[in-house]
């Protein structure tokens, strides 16, 4: 059986290529024949810039910048050379994402993007002509304001005097912008962001009300967040006539894309769209009997646009199967059904704690992906047995 294994990565525990390596495992310990093809994803968050630079073999430039919660903390960015244009891969959970937020500091109201905003420099430093960024996995919801007083963009107060804005509840503090500081390499430069395509600002289905309690907030805290974007995405507009507050994407990483829009004037695209630039799955899938997508969470989100979703599109446009591994089972997951995953699974064989499911993650991986090959191999051979009785009556 041939099958393809194209997983995503389990956020703060396991890489893309170690999901994969737990699940081939489990597939050849069923039967060593097998033939596996295995293709770790990544969204723009964990392992977006390992990922890259494999593949256009680059290099890794170490850096330290802000970390989210305002202290110094060791990161990274890529750099590669193609066709005679020197391109940075900046990856914001290396930098404010939220496994950089202890767990007693986790409220997104006081989390920073500064960070982004040093990293970025740091590559222009290092002669980049264009800069891919990797929205996900965030532990911010600042808007990017945080990324934008590191370039030099200084905001203020009611009375124009300039202030320095720490996190998204500082927001409100904000009546003006004064982008005259600004680093001037930022305009000499291609910003292409990978980004949540469905992921808005403001609003009901906005940034801080969909994913800032998953990063602390309070409901309290969420709706001062909500109102504060959305006193964000008015400042933008008065600045340069460019509205963030429902575009495409604008939300992704706590608003951060809105920011790089608003204020560098960066390109957002869908995140699998950029992905799919740099790595085929198509001919895999087309060539596979089944396919095995995994996750750290299924539930009603993973089809806006999540790796397992993305993988089963193209799966179903080639007829294969899909199976999908997460580690937890969430609210409304059996709408993926309707995206063209045919099953999905927790990897979890009983309760536990969450330091427990961290620690037996791989090896939980590795016995789901067997005992759903064992499964699918009964299935197999019940159907050839039918078929040899058909064949001999007839």
């Amino acid at each position: 059986m041939k099958i393809v294994v194209i997983p995503s990565g389990f956020k703060e525990n396991l890489s893309a290529e170690e999901v994969g390596s737990a699940i081939s495992r489990g597939i050849k310990k069923v039967d060593s024949n097998h033939e596996v093809t295995m293709i770790p994803m990544v969204d723009g968050g964990e392992g977006f810039v390992d990922t890259i630079i494999k593949l256009k073999q680059g290099k890794k430039i170490r850096t330290r910048v802000m970390g989210p919660v305002g202290k110094p903390i060791d990161s990274f960015f890529g750099l590669f050379n193609e066709n005679g244009v020197k391109t940075a891969v900046i990856e914001m959970a290396a930098i404010a994402g939220l496994r950089h937020v202890p767990h007693n500091m986790r409220n997104p109201l006081n989390t920073t993007t500064f960070g982004v905003g040093e990293t970025i420099i740091k590559a222009l430093d290092h002669g980049a002509n264009r800069i891919l960024i990797g929205c996900g996995d965030s532990g911010t919801s600042d808007g990017g304001v945080g990324m934008a007083q590191a370039l030099g963009i200084k905001f203020l107060n009611h009375k124009g005097e300039p202030i320095f804005v720490n996190g998204g509840g500082e927001i409100d503090r904000i009546h003006g912008v004064d982008m005259k500081y600004m680093d001037t390499r930022v305009h000499q430069v291609d910003i292409d962001v990978a980004v949540n395509w469905t992921n808005v600002l403001c609003g009901d289905k906005g940034v801080a009300k969909v994913y800032g309690p998953q990063k602390g907030a309070s409901p309290e805290d969420v709706e001062r967040l909500s109102q504060n974007l959305t006193h964000l995405a008015r400042l933008i507009k008065s600045m340069n006539k460019k509205d963030v507050s429902l575009m495409n994407g604008g939300g992704a990483s706590g608003g951060l894309g809105a920011g790089l829009h608003g204020f560098l004037n960066a390109k957002l695209h869908p995140r699998f769209e950029i992905i799919m630039k740099h790595i085929e799955i198509s001919d895999a899938i087309k060539d596979a009997d089944l396919v095995i997508t995994a996750e750290g969470c299924i539930d009603y989100q993973t089809p806006n646009g999540k790796i397992p979703s993305e993988v089963a599109r193209i799966a179903k446009i080639h007829q294969k199967p899909v199976i999908a591994f997460a580690g937890t089972i969430g609210r409304n997951a059996k709408i993926n059904y309707q995206s063209g995953i045919d099953a999905y699974s927790s990897i979890i064989p009983e309760p536990t704690t969450l330091e427990n499911s961290m620690i037996g993650a791989f090896k939980w991986l590795e016995n789901c992906s067997e005992n759903a090959l064992r499964h699918i191999m009964i299935g197999f051979n019940i159907g050839n047995q039918m078929n040899k009785e058909v064949d001999v009556v007839g």
